[in-house]
């Protein structure tokens, strides 16, 4: 509890009050390495903070060599299928913990009644939201901007420790190539 605690004093103060009845709606789960905890077409109920762990986001495909990996998220960072959680329709993605991953998680009923009940609720919610916004605007940018070689030195410059808890396939299908451009990629670097 104090990750979250110490992430969200990043954006606002949160009286005592205001973060005990927080606190309270927050429920720990532990995913298991490989495990996909929110599945296509189901509707996503939950908005998570990754307390440890690595969890990737992808759109399934029959063939599992052409699942399309858009995007990952790890410890002290939110998770969710948020377009589903916002307008509470089925989701077009999975997430599946690539490690084993302990997250706190809130569900969209009680995440209400903290917006409702608390002074900090709404700024939280708001701040959160643009924080995951940038992180998917910056995402469309280097795939527009950058060359595929550009974007796999980027990731591991901002995520290192992506080289030992991804594989490499997720990884390729994230920078938009194919494991073989990812492996000439790897080789002249």
């Amino acid at each position: 509890m104090k990750q979250i605690k110490a992430y969200l004093e990043q954006i606002a103060t949160i009286s005592d009050e205001d973060w005990t009845f927080f606190m309270s709606k927050l429920q720990r789960r532990f995913v298991a390495k490989k495990d996909v905890f929110l599945k296509l077409h189901e509707i996503e109920n939950h908005i998570s903070f990754i307390e440890s762990g690595v969890v990737r986001l992808y759109i399934p495909k029959e063939d599992t060599d052409k699942e399309i990996t858009f995007g990952f998220s790890f410890k002290d960072q939110f998770i969710s299928a948020y377009d589903s959680f916002l307008t509470q329709t089925p989701s077009a993605y999975q997430l599946q913990a690539l490690t084993d991953t302990t997250i706190l998680s809130i569900t969209y009923a009680d995440l209400q009644d903290v917006y409702q009940t608390t002074q900090i609720g709404n700024l939280i919610g708001r701040l959160t939201a643009e924080r995951l916004f940038l992180i998917k605007s910056k995402r469309e940018q280097n795939l527009l901007n950058l060359t595929a070689e550009e974007r796999y030195m980027k990731l591991f410059k901002e995520r290192p420790e992506l080289i030992k808890d991804i594989p490499l396939k997720y990884i390729s299908s994230y920078i938009g190539v194919t494991a073989q451009a990812l492996s000439r990629i790897r080789k002249r670097i």
